[in-house]
């Protein structure tokens, strides 16, 4: 049973602020004829912190009450949460990997956000956080965990519904608050498209999980897509999932990294690895999608100057 109704998307949209809001959604005709099918791309890149997280964590803030909050993030969250309470005078430290993306790790604390560097990686850096939040009685806000963040992701369900006909959507995976979110408004729009969550195949353990029916967690991940490097499932999102999604698949490195080239040539957008991986999907199963009408959300644009000159 899903945490949260359609209402609660529904009222998200009226109160979270206007920047992150009514992102373009437009049609790549070329990257369409080159795959066979009908591409639109929902672009999520144009705002101050550069991804969808500033939905759930401006919703998040709104309805809260602390005066101090923590968090874990790989980056884009934190970005969003720094902005956020910056806004209504919140006082926020992030926890981080030691190995965080350093752009984001930047501008999260040019952003107002304390930034603590902790742990091997992500899900070891959210073990840090929750720990000092109970130790000095802060609260602890987990992405996609706070139902606050997957109302505020599915309002770019309602966007997408608005106006979109699609047969199928394609939606990176991370803890699942962002596919959980569109599902939802999917489901209460009339829409017949299949929801379909992407992850890279060198960190499985969302979709690992959903299928299984049981909660598989990793020692380690290995992939570039990291604002997606789940190691440790979320279990409420993934209970979620069963209800909402309708398939999931995993894409290889090389793949993504072509699928972030692709979408600079064809659609002038700077994505990303975590945001290419639906287009990544696209390009390792074709013949699935072939004359279909195919929706790709485009996360986030966060990268250093050395994965530019690296990738692009």
């Amino acid at each position: 049973m899903a945490r949260f109704t359609f209402a609660d998307i529904q009222h998200a949209a009226s109160v979270i602020d206007a920047v992150f809001l009514n992102t373009p959604q437009f049609e790549c005709e070329t990257l369409g004829s080159m795959l066979g099918c009908r591409i639109s791309l929902k672009v999520e890149t144009l705002n101050l912190i550069r991804s969808f997280k500033g939905r759930g964590a401006d919703l998040l803030t709104y309805n809260s009450k602390d005066k101090s909050i923590m968090c874990a993030s790989a980056g884009n969250f934190g970005q969003a949460m720094a902005w956020s309470c910056r806004k209504r005078g919140i006082h926020l430290t992030v926890y981080a990997s030691v190995h965080a993306n350093t752009f984001k790790v930047a501008r999260m604390r040019e952003l107002g956000a304390n930034v603590i560097l902790s742990g091997e990686d992500f899900d070891a850096a959210k073990a840090a956080a929750r720990t000092a939040a109970t130790q000095k009685g802060i609260r602890f806000v987990e992405d996609s965990l706070d139902v606050d963040t997957v109302v505020g992701a599915g309002t770019i369900g309602l966007e997408l519904f608005r106006s979109n006909y699609a047969d199928c959507i394609l939606v990176p995976l991370g803890n699942g608050a962002l596919v959980n979110g569109i599902a939802m408004a999917a489901s209460n729009s009339r829409s017949s498209a299949k929801i379909i969550a992407i992850q890279s195949a060198g960190a499985p353990a969302m979709i690992e999980s959903w299928r299984s029916g049981t909660i598989i967690s990793h020692d380690r991940i290995t992939t570039i897509a990291d604002g997606i490097g789940v190691r440790l499932p979320v279990a409420e999102a993934v209970e979620e999932m069963k209800e909402l999604v309708h398939d999931g698949m995993l894409v290889k490195e090389e793949t993504i990294i072509k699928a972030m080239q692709l979408l600079r040539l064809h659609a002038g957008i700077i994505v990303e690895p975590s945001a290419a991986v639906g287009l990544a999907a696209l390009l390792e199963n074709r013949e699935l999608f072939a004359g279909k009408s195919v929706v790709l959300i485009l996360t986030g644009s966060n990268l250093t100057e050395q994965q530019l000159q690296q990738w692009f």
